[in-house]
């Protein structure tokens, strides 16, 4: 490989701002802060909205639509609007 063309590639950590969750990868993103884990380490931080820890999609807390009332609602609209036509 090159000398000096490649991004730092180290330890990060990522953190869940919903959950809290924490988690420590490996990555080359540049960040500006850093924190201080359990295992006494200094690590550069990546704030994240959202990660599987808290996306309702993973968490099973996602919303179903009730797709009968809907249903139902557009074909009590139709059959009134077959019913004046």
């Amino acid at each position: 490989m090159k000398e000096g063309i490649h991004p730092s590639y180290r330890e990060v950590v990522f953190q869940d701002m919903a959950s809290g969750f924490k988690f420590i990868t490996r990555s080359t993103v540049v960040t500006r802060e850093k924190i201080k884990m359990d295992d006494g380490n200094e690590y550069p931080l990546m704030k994240l909205d959202v990660t599987s820890e808290s996306h309702p999609f993973y968490t099973g807390a996602q919303q179903r639509i009730n797709e009968t009332g809907r249903v139902e609602k557009f074909r009590q609209k139709f059959a009134r609007a077959g019913k004046a036509g």
